[in-house]
């Protein structure tokens, strides 16, 4: 069974991804005349969520780990939230520098391609984790104990 902090941390991760992601930054866009102004705000918020998801996953994960032990290994869920923290690091330490590098240049005519990739993969990176991340709050990180019904259970309900 899932605990309340348990939830709390997901909450937090996975709530914060989807209002960043699908209400924050089609607001700022639609607000901020300035589109490379909106993409600076709305990378900044991208890196609090990044680090705010590396953080709960850390703790989720842990907390799963000192419990399940080596027992992790079975639960798909467990290597979905690895999977998850491994798409955040390599989101905030390898493509947001670059991207921030590029856009810092003043986005040379040269490099406006691999801006634009990097943007893309980023995106397409974030809405994997966006899904997966639901897949977690609606299944839960743990799985539901399974129960049996006996014939003499049957008999009680007659």
């Amino acid at each position: 069974m899932q605990t309340i902090s348990e939830r709390i941390l997901l909450t937090l991760w996975i709530g914060g991804m989807w209002i960043v992601g699908f209400a924050v930054t089609p607001t700022l866009f639609h607000l901020i005349d300035d589109r490379a102004l909106a993409g600076s705000v709305a990378g900044q918020i991208f890196t609090i969520v990044a680090y705010l998801g590396l953080v709960c996953g850390s703790l989720l994960l842990l907390s799963i780990l000192f419990e399940a032990g080596v027992g992790f290994l079975s639960n798909w869920r467990v290597w979905t939230l690895i999977g998850m923290l491994i798409v955040i690091i390599v989101g905030a330490f390898g493509l947001t520098p670059e991207m921030s590098a590029i856009r810092d240049a003043g986005m040379p005519v040269a490099d406006k391609a691999r801006f634009d990739l990097l943007h893309r993969l980023a995106s397409i990176l974030f809405m994997a984790n966006s899904l997966a991340g639901l897949v977690l709050v609606v299944f839960g990180l743990r799985a539901s104990p399974v129960s049996t019904i006996t014939n003499n259970d049957i008999s009680k309900v007659k």
